[in-house]
């Protein structure tokens, strides 16, 4: 079993920054992939970034965000960061932070075995 925690909600105008944290359990946690999701309302939940297990050292992004988000991994802290600058209104949802227990590199929500509790990010403009 696999707990994920976020961390780092916020209301920002459009522009800021902003940094989500997921702290998460378990012993072989550089093995796992991580990803962040997000969710807006009245909206399939949708990939944002994902990282690929430290031996990898992969990062994939949706084509949204990429050039603005930045995720990374910090092993010996069992963290994985969202580091969101740039922000738009259109980034505003509920981020999930996710955990496959495989070493593929997935960005569909199916492709997860474990997931946080989300957290609130909301850019005005």
């Amino acid at each position: 079993q696999v707990q994920l925690v976020e961390s780092g909600e916020g209301l920002v105008q459009a522009g800021d920054s902003l940094r989500l944290s997921c702290a998460a359990s378990g012993r072989t946690f550089s093995t796992y992939t991580m990803g962040w999701f997000r969710q807006a309302p009245g909206k399939e939940r949708e990939f944002v970034a994902a990282i690929s297990w430290s031996g990898g050292g992969s990062t994939y992004y949706a084509d949204s965000v990429k050039g603005r988000f930045t995720i990374s991994r910090d092993d010996a802290k069992n963290t994985v960061y969202l580091q969101m600058n740039s922000l738009k209104p259109e980034d505003t949802a509920v981020y999930y932070c996710a955990a496959d227990l495989t070493i593929m590199v997935d960005t569909t929500t199916a492709g997860y075995d474990y997931w946080g509790q989300g957290t609130q990010v909301t850019v005005s403009s």
